[in-house]
C-alpha cells in the first residue's frame, strides 16, 4: 500500500532525473567552437565572364581551446532559368592568416585558430560563357571545412548565396495591386535573398517608392530567416535517440517528422522542453485539445522549415524561424515610417504574425494574407504591401 502511494512520486522523480540526464548530455556533448562567417563578396562582371571574390571568416571565441582547421575549400553551383552546362568555372581558395604568410600555390596548409583569434580566407571564382547575363540566377557557394581538435574531427559546411541578377524595383505607378477584404494588396519581388544582404536596404530598395501613409510592409518569415543566417545543412546535424524515436510520431509532412528536423528543434531548445512538451501535448490531445506540443514547445517548433520546405537552393538546408522578429519590426518601422509586419502564411489560410511595429492593425493583416498573396512556390516575392481601403 505505501509502495503505491509513493509511486507517483518515484515517476516523478524518475522522470525529472531522466530530464536532467538528457539536458546533461545535451549540453556536454564535444563540439567545436569555431564559428564560420562571411565578409563582404563582390562581382565584377562582362558579358563573358564573371569574377566573384568573396572572404570567409573563422572565429575563436574558445578562451583556452586551440582547434586545427586542416582542410577548407569552396564548392560553388550555378542557379539559372536555361542548361548551364557550357559554363566554364574555376575556383580559388588563397588563406589570409594574419601570422602565417600563405603559399605561392593557395595550398591551404593545416592551421590553429588559437582561443580568442580569427583569421580569414579568400573565395575567388571565374565563371565563363556566353549570354552570362541572361542565364545566370545566382550562385550557391558551399564551404566544406574540417575542425581538429579535443572533439575529434568534425566535417562541417556552411553555403553562403551571392546574387547575380538583381530585378529593378517595381513602378509605383505600374504596379498590379489585388484587391482584398478592404484592403490592396500588393506582392513586391527581390533577387533572392541571402546572408549577405542588409535587410534594411533591401526593404528601401524594393518598396520604400511604393508605400503610402497607412500601408504596412509584411515580410515572410523564412527569408528573414536566412538573412539572419539561420539555415544549416542536414549533414551538419547528430540526431539523437529522442530526436529518432519522437520523429515518427508527427504527420509525414510535417518539418519535425524527420530526425535532423527534430533535433535542430532539440538544439533549439534543449530536449527536456522538447519530450515535456510531447508528454503534455499527448495528455492534453487525449482530452480533445490539439496542438499543445507546438505551444509548449515554444514558436520556434512550428517554424522550421526542414528540406524541401524553402526556395532553392534553400531546399537543401533546415531553415529556422527568425531570431528577435519584434526587434527587428521595430527598427525596420523607424527606418522606413511605415508600419512593419513579421508573417508566415500558407496556402491553407493560415496566417501567423509573429511581430508587428507598433499600430499595425493585425486584423487586417490576417484578412488580407489569407489568400497568400506572396505564394508558396518560388514567386520570390519575400514582401507584401498592405494598403487599407479609405
Amino acid at each position: 500500500m505505501k509502495f503505491l502511494q509513493s509511486l507517483p512520486l518515484l515517476l516523478a522523480l524518475g522522470l525529472g532525473l531522466l530530464l536532467l540526464w538528457l539536458e546533461a548530455r545535451h549540453r556536454l556533448r564535444p563540439k567545436s567552437p569555431l564559428e564560420l562567417s562571411f565578409g563582404p563578396w563582390n562581382l565584377a562582371r562582362n558579358p563573358s565572364c564573371y569574377r566573384i571574390n568573396g572572404l570567409v571568416c573563422i572565429g575563436n571565441p574558445h578562451a583556452q581551446m586551440e582547434v586545427f582547421v586542416p582542410e577548407l575549400r569552396a564548392k560553388p553551383c550555378l542557379l539559372g532559368s536555361n542548361s548551364l552546362k557550357d559554363l566554364k568555372i574555376s575556383t580559388e581558395v588563397m588563406p589570409l592568416h594574419g601570422d602565417e604568410d600563405s603559399r605561392p600555390d593557395n595550398y591551404w596548409f593545416a592551421y590553429i585558430v588559437k582561443g580568442l583569434k580569427k583569421t580569414q580566407a579568400r573565395v575567388s571564382i571565374c565563371i565563363e560563357g556566353e549570354d552570362l547575363e541572361q542565364r545566370l540566377d545566382s550562385l550557391w557557394v558551399d564551404i566544406h571545412w574540417v575542425n581538429y581538435g579535443p572533439f575529434g574531427r568534425l566535417k562541417r559546411r556552411q553555403g553562403v548565396l551571392v546574387p547575380l541578377k538583381h530585378p529593378a524595383p517595381l513602378d509605383p505607378e505600374a504596379a498590379k495591386w489585388r484587391e482584398g477584404e478592404n484592403c490592396s494588396v500588393l506582392a513586391v519581388p527581390t533577387h533572392l535573398l541571402g546572408v549577405l544582404d542588409n535587410l534594411e536596404e533591401v526593404l528601401h530598395k524594393y518598396a520604400s517608392a511604393i508605400l503610402k501613409p497607412g500601408d504596412i510592409l509584411t515580410i515572410a518569415e523564412s527569408p528573414l530567416a536566412v538573412i539572419q543566417g539561420r539555415y544549416h545543412h542536414p549533414s551538419q546535424v547528430e540526431p539523437s535517440a529522442l530526436a529518432r524515436l519522437l520523429c515518427r510520431v508527427f504527420h509525414p509532412t510535417s518539418s519535425l517528422a524527420t530526425a535532423c528536423g527534430l533535433q535542430s528543434l532539440i538544439d533549439l531548445v534543449g530536449p527536456a522542453r522538447v519530450l515535456m512538451a510531447w508528454l503534455l501535448g499527448a495528455l492534453l490531445k487525449v482530452v480533445g485539445i490539439k496542438g499543445g506540443f507546438y505551444r509548449l514547445a515554444g514558436p520556434q517548433a512550428r517554424l522550421i522549415d526542414d528540406v524541401t520546405g524553402s526556395t532553392p537552393p534553400y531546399d537543401q538546408t533546415i531553415v529556422l524561424g527568425p531570431e528577435n522578429p519584434k526587434a527587428v519590426v521595430d527598427l525596420m518601422a523607424a527606418s522606413l515610417g511605415h508600419g512593419v509586419a513579421v508573417v508566415d502564411v500558407n496556402d491553407l489560410g493560415r496566417v501567423k504574425v509573429l511581430a508587428a511595429s507598433s499600430g499595425c492593425d493585425l486584423d487586417l493583416l490576417e484578412r488580407a494574407l489569407r489568400p497568400n498573396p506572396a505564394g508558396n512556390a518560388n514567386e520570390r516575392t519575400p514582401l507584401v504591401v498592405v494598403r487599407p481601403r479609405s
